[in-house]
């Protein structure tokens, strides 16, 4: 029989779109879901979009794929990960390839990475972003692995990808677990850029008693110039939607509850074990955590706040805009940051200019300013943070002053803005000569014999608080 170049097991929405991208370009398609209904209502539906292979058993799906065999697996991250791993796993041999294209957490990727390789297969972890549509029509393909995998998968992965200058949005990210945790702090970045506009359109609709509608219009012509952004354009869109059932605003009708999968708060804790003050991620991490907690809030509704009245004019938009473009430049610094720690702590070498190429097009945090960064990278492959190139330090530097407009004017009026808050205090913690952490490490020393360092000499040191407050040098 004929035989599949690639194979995709898992036909959900995002399994089934990507499998129709890979027909379209071209490719012979093996496909297979543990409910072959679902198989089959595919290719009946599809069929003449390309060639695919139907098979109903993992067995029949596993022998349809030429050699070396690529299968990939679109299945909900878990333990069934692992069980869909392990059955095709049992059917393949040495060179085989099996992609996992979930949001599987990278740790168990590079778990199941160094399992799979003592049997000679290679697990390649893949972080696709893009949802449904880009799926369909062009993803942002982050895939970890070995190169041997990625010279067999490249091409067709790079072919299926979105492109932005012709050039493809899929690149080798590094070996084991790198594809998925950078897909993963692609994912934070995208928690804070949502916190950051959800800020904005709020704290405009409460000083400025502006309509939905016409605040769909600011962020219309916000995503002309620098914000220009796939995240800007939807917001543009969601703020214009009329509710068809009541004729209210959309964005008025719905349960303001935000939810998560986890990917937010994977960041956080990864983050945290790294030591990389991920500030704007986490903030957004907890504010859908508190818009969850319905009868906390219900339970606060008598706590006072400030008066609205006197909050300003229509300068205010500018403002806004000026501390939204900071803001969420200090939110993809803090992404780079902890991607280049992660890079170092698990020997990945992963090219940060090349993230940042790869997100310009078919991810959800696809902006203008990504050329910006590529092109920061590639003057300095070793840029401390991206707020000291000298075009986003002259950006934020600029916009510092609206900045601080902006979280006084919502600290004034009582609006929550955690995002701008924590994005501001970042940037005042960085640029600061000396921070009061010699405060805290002195009480460290105190109650619990931490010791510290000194400014002018080398060597931890001691004082005895508890006895004659003499200093005693305590080694390195």
């Amino acid at each position: 029989m004929d035989l599949a170049d690639i194979g995709v097991t898992g036909l959900a929405v995002m399994g089934r779109n990507l499998a129709r991208n890979l027909a379209r370009n071209g490719y012979a398609v093996a496909v297979h879901n543990r409910t072959a209904s679902r198989t089959d209502d595919l290719v009946n539906e599809f069929g003449g979009e390309g060639t695919f292979i139907p098979a109903h058993e993992v067995a029949a799906f596993v022998a349809s794929l030429k050699r070396p065999r690529r299968a990939i697996i679109m299945v909900k991250a878990g333990a069934g990960t692992d069980a869909v791993i392990e059955e095709l796993a049992e059917h393949m041999e040495p060179g085989d390839m099996i992609v996992d294209g979930g949001n599987a957490h990278f740790a168990d990727t590079r778990r199941r990475e160094a399992a799979l390789r003592e049997r000679g297969i290679h697990f390649v972890g893949t972080g696709i972003s893009g949802g449904e549509e880009g799926a369909l029509n062009g993803p942002s393909i982050m895939p970890g692995g070995s190169v041997e995998s990625w010279e067999a998968l490249g091409p067709i992965l790079q072919d299926i990808s979105a492109k932005v200058d012709g050039v493809p949005c899929a690149v080798h990210v590094g070996p084991d677990g790198a594809g998925h945790f950078v897909k993963m702090v692609h994912n934070g970045i995208e928690y804070s850029d949502m916190q950051l506009i959800a800020e904005s359109y709020d704290l405009l609709r409460q000083a400025l008693g502006a309509t939905p509608a016409e605040l769909a219009e600011v962020f219309r012509e916000w995503n002309k110039g620098e914000l220009e952004s796939y995240l800007i354009e939807i917001t543009a869109q969601v703020l214009d939607q009329v509710d068809e059932a009541t004729g209210k605003p959309f964005v008025d009708v719905v349960v303001d509850q935000a939810e998560q999968k986890g990917t937010g708060r994977w960041t956080v804790q990864s983050a945290l074990d790294l030591g990389v003050p991920v500030t704007g991620i986490a903030e957004a991490v907890f504010a859908r955590a508190l818009s969850g907690h319905p009868e906390q809030r219900a339970a606060a509704r008598s706590l006072e706040g400030p008066s609205l009245s006197g909050v300003g004019g229509r300068e205010l938009i500018e403002d806004v805009r000026q501390a939204l473009l900071a803001s969420k430049i200090v939110a993809y610094a803090q992404g780079f940051d902890q991607i280049a720690a992660a890079s170092k702590e698990y020997g990945w070498d992963v090219d940060p200019g090349a993230m940042a190429t790869i997100w310009r097009g078919g991810c959800i945090i696809r902006a203008r300013f990504l050329n910006r960064i590529r092109a920061a990278y590639d003057a300095d492959p070793d840029l401390a943070t991206l707020l000291a190139a000298p075009e986003f330090a002259s950006v934020v530097n600029a916009a510092q002053d609206a900045w601080r407009r902006v979280v006084t004017t919502a600290v004034r009026i009582g609006v929550p803005t955690p995002g701008f808050s924590s994005a501001l205090a970042y940037y005042d913690g960085l640029r600061r000569d000396r921070l009061p952490a010699a405060l805290v490490q002195g009480l460290r020393d105190y109650f619990g014999a931490h010791t510290y360092h000194r400014v002018d000499r080398e060597g931890a040191f001691h004082t005895d608080w508890s006895g004659d407050r003499k200093e005693r040098a305590t080694g390195s």
